[in-house]
């Protein structure tokens, strides 16, 4: 049992432009930080293209967002073409999104059939602020809610959570689930600040749990929001299965935001959502990625993060 990496060099040629802050160098820092000893450990996987993909997109985002995005994307020839004012595409876009999501559908594969202990996910483009009928924020599909429909629907799972510590609140994410009592969404994150959800108050039908920090907040701030209305709730939940938002621009050097978190928070973090899936879901965790901007930041929190789930006892 161990930490699966999925990624792929697809995953490169989204090219969204000169000067956007999500941009291939992000997987070029990561792949230089899991190059280190300490990481060779990992099982390393392609992202792969399935055939099943569009079925599970379709199942989360609805037939019409499915037809749109292909529509909008599938063929670019060159150049770049905007979705909104900051989603763009290139002519690598529609693979690269592709593979994202293929790459969550593989981890729920190899956790759920106990193949791996967990998996991380070095995606891009992201997906926690595309909604059920909308992209935006950088994102296509919602990869990572994608992931959870998925594993109820081909492993019966009957409690799934995410978790996301981006900085910004994962509005797609919070609007798939918004109706949905068995399916758990907590996130910490900055307000105000785009996109501008995730307060106290947006709670679903009980199963929405938001902690907005503010600009400034660092660690103490941080670990009591997600202990008290994070982790209590998760406990209380008891998912089946765990998947993770980790999003790493809630690191003090990252430009979009205004927190002052280090990797030794996500550590943290992740550790103790190691615990709790240890405790409820067989250890059965997958991640992905999502936001973080700057490249050192992004690299030294990645490593963090991973290191804590191939560390994670089940």
């Amino acid at each position: 049992m161990t930490t699966v990496l999925i990624t792929h060099p697809a995953f490169l040629e989204h090219d969204t432009g000169e000067h956007h802050p999500e941009r291939p160098d992000r997987m070029r820092a990561i792949d230089k930080a899991l190059s280190a000893a300490v990481f060779d450990e990992l099982f390393h996987r392609d992202a792969p293209l399935r055939e099943d993909d569009k079925t599970y997109i379709a199942m989360t985002h609805g037939p019409a967002h499915l037809a749109n995005v292909t529509a909008a994307i599938e063929h670019i020839d060159g150049g770049a073409r905007h979705v909104d004012s900051d989603t763009v595409a290139s002519a690598g876009t529609w693979e690269a999104a592709r593979r994202a999501v293929g790459a969550g559908l593989d981890a729920v594969d190899l956790v759920m059939e106990g193949k791996v202990t967990n998996a991380f996910c070095q995606v891009r483009p992201p997906g926690h602020h595309a909604e059920s009928n909308r992209a935006m924020g950088f994102c296509f599909f919602n990869n990572i809610a994608i992931a959870a429909h998925y594993a109820r629907a081909k492993y019966g799972a009957e409690r799934v959570a995410v978790v996301d510590f981006d900085v910004h609140h994962g509005n797609g994410t919070q609007e798939i689930f918004w109706s949905d009592k068995d399916l758990f969404y907590g996130s910490t994150h900055q307000m105000p600040l785009f996109p501008g959800t995730g307060a106290l108050n947006e709670t679903g039908v009980g199963n929405i749990f938001n902690a907005p920090l503010r600009s400034g907040d660092g660690r103490e701030a941080f670990e009591e929001a997600f202990r008290s209305r994070i982790l209590t709730p998760l406990h209380n939940f008891s998912p089946d299965v765990l998947l993770i938002s980790a999003g790493f621009d809630a690191h003090q050097r990252d430009p979009l935001a205004g927190l002052e978190l280090v990797e030794e928070d996500f550590r943290w973090a992740t550790e103790a959502l190691a615990e709790m899936a240890r405790r409820h879901a067989k250890g059965r965790i997958v991640s992905m990625l999502e936001g973080g901007y700057d490249l050192k930041g992004l690299a030294l929190s990645t490593a963090a993060h991973v290191k804590a789930l191939l560390d994670a006892d089940v």
